[in-house]
């Protein structure tokens, strides 16, 4: 969409009224949004479901914008002359010759991408996910119009909630079915091969099913992926992605996103979606979400364990155990080393705590990046903002918290634009079935209990899928479509050349200090590919999108 244009519409709202989904249906989503927006700014967009992204101008010089709650549908915006302009992509609204913005580059480093509401040009802007923004007498208000209000039911019916929520799967599968050979990503987990299967009962057809592998030892799970497809009869394609396949693809996918993007399922993704479009194949579903609605990540078991320090009392937390265990002693000893950083990571609070190893900050942040980018950021913004967020989500159960706060950054910031990006990459249009509205109001009255019981993660999801999903599929590991990039990088030499020329490349523009290349790519890949080589991935991404869009980037000395 061209920044000018007077209005801008994406993606499938459903209206809750009946004239503005009469109105949408016969004239149109924006006619629906402009009446909608006449009756009532603020309340407009809550009142809506589905993806969607609009951006509107009307008569009387004011101009609307707003997202769904979880950004599938993203806009950009920035105020120029006077005038709201707005686009999906933020290098749409970048003049020739835009300023990068050195917090953006931190950020991006920090967390592997660039938040919203950031982007990576200066005076350029992204809407955050349940957000509405109106730009009226020159004055620009952004606020959100969506917070999630968990109100969990008091002892349910474990059987009727089970019917119910099978029924909204398989509902909100359909809803995503347009007609077109029917067809999902398969990586053998618990969502996707849920999708798989509801996919038949929604359609009466058996879907398409395509995979990615990698032939590195502890990255390959096809095979959860074909008990899957021979489970629910899909008709099943595979695909082995290679370092000669990275080597190719690499500076066209990172040239593709509009700004930076250091998630590196984002390639084995790309080749996913690009095998099942080879394959005829328009429209294919995603798993997404499933982990992040009902309690699937295994942080949360973790984040459970931690909290339970808060219930020792003060007098041994302060008295015994942390003086004790952070003596240099008890650094000797595995069990009490152990105990040491256990008791470390319970004393500090969340959302911080989900960073003390955050790459960037553990290698220390002055032995990364040039004096001449710390001098222009604000090393503390990202924690910040995950405050900021975290804080969002009031009156529910720490797990409620956390996950309400993983909507925001795992899915909103990461994985939806990682798809996203992919699918479109490669000519595909893409569904999260596992988003829907639906499945979001059922998560929000589930109790807690259901979704993390103990530490077992999802409890409620997998018991009611037990006889749905194979045995096997409900008892596996979660690891998705990760990427062997480390490994590959020390053995692979058109690869590693590839790396070692960015960082480099990087190094020149002034962003990060070339004796930490150095030891990174000499000493420390080497050593730990598995760990450093997510820090080479996402410092090698973000040379190849500066020297597409704008290579002649440099901080100056």
């Amino acid at each position: 969409m061209a920044a000018t244009e007077n209005s801008f519409a994406s993606g499938s709202p459903r209206f809750a009224d009946v004239r503005l989904a009469e109105l949408a249906q016969t004239e149109g989503p924006v006619s629906a949004w402009r009446e909608a927006i006449a009756r009532d700014i603020p309340g407009a967009a809550s009142r809506v479901t589905g993806d969607f992204a609009v951006g509107l101008h009307d008569a009387s010089g004011r101009s609307f914008m707003a997202v769904d709650r979880f950004a599938i549908r993203s806009l950009c915006y920035r105020v120029s002359g006077g005038k709201l302009q707005f686009s999906a992509r933020a290098d749409e609204l970048a003049d020739h010759g835009a300023e990068i913005d050195p917090q953006a580059i931190f950020d991006y480093l920090f967390f592997h991408v660039i938040p919203s509401p950031r982007t990576i040009y200066k005076d350029v802007y992204r809407l955050p996910p349940g957000h509405y923004a109106l730009f009226e007498n020159g004055q620009l208000t952004v606020a959100p119009y969506w917070t999630p209000t968990f109100e969990e039911q008091r002892n349910p019916s474990f059987d009727a909630l089970k019917s119910e929520f099978r029924q909204l799967v398989q509902d909100s599968v359909a809803t995503q079915l347009d007609g077109s050979k029917p067809a999902c990503f398969l990586s053998g987990g618990t969502d996707s091969s849920t999708v798989a299967g509801m996919v038949a009962l929604a359609s009466g057809r058996a879907a398409a099913s395509y995979s990615i592998g990698f032939d590195a030892q502890g990255y390959d799970e096809m095979e959860y992926a074909r008990l899957a497809a021979k489970h629910f009869k899909t008709e099943h394609h595979e695909y082995y992605v290679t370092p000669d396949d990275l080597v190719r693809s690499i500076p066209a996918v990172a040239a593709s996103f509009d700004q930076p993007f250091g998630n590196s399922s984002a390639l084995p993704s790309y080749y996913c979606a690009k095998m099942a479009r080879d394959d005829g194949v328009t429209k294919i579903l995603a798993g997404d979400g499933g982990d992040e609605l009902f309690g699937g990540n295994s942080r949360y078991a973790k984040q459970r364990v931690f909290g339970w320090y808060d219930h020792v009392p003060g007098p041994i937390q302060k008295g015994l155990l942390e003086p004790l265990l952070g003596t240099r002693a008890a650094g000797a000893f595995a069990l009490t080393r152990k105990a040491g950083s256990y008791v470390e990571q319970a004393r500090v609070p969340m959302p911080d705590r989900l960073q003390m190893y955050n790459l960037i900050t553990r290698l220390g942040v002055a032995e990364v990046l040039t004096p001449q980018l710390l001098a222009q950021v604000d090393v503390t913004g990202p924690l910040q903002l995950q405050r900021q967020v975290w804080q969002g989500a009031q009156d529910c159960s720490h797990l409620n918290k956390e996950l309400a706060f993983d909507w925001r950054f795992t899915l909103a910031e990461s994985d939806l634009p990682k798809v996203l990006g992919a699918t479109s990459f490669a000519g595909l249009d893409v569904g999260f079935p596992m988003l829907d509205d639906r499945l979001l109001a059922f998560s929000l009255k589930l109790p807690t209990d259901y979704k993390l019981k103990g530490l077992k993660l999802r409890w409620f999801f997998k018991e009611a899928l037990r006889g749905f999903l194979p045995d096997e599929i409900l008892t596996k590991k979660k690891q998705g479509f990760g990427l062997p990039f480390g490994v590959w990088a020390n053995t692979h030499p058109a690869l590693k050349a590839l790396a070692t020329d960015s960082l480099h490349s990087l190094a020149r523009r002034g962003v990060v200090r070339a004796d930490f290349v150095q030891t990174l790519l000499g000493k420390r890949l080497p050593e730990h590919p598995g760990y450093f080589g997510e820090m080479v991935w996402i410092l090698m991404m973000l040379e190849q999108w500066l020297a597409a869009k704008v290579p002649q980037f440099t901080l100056p000395r």
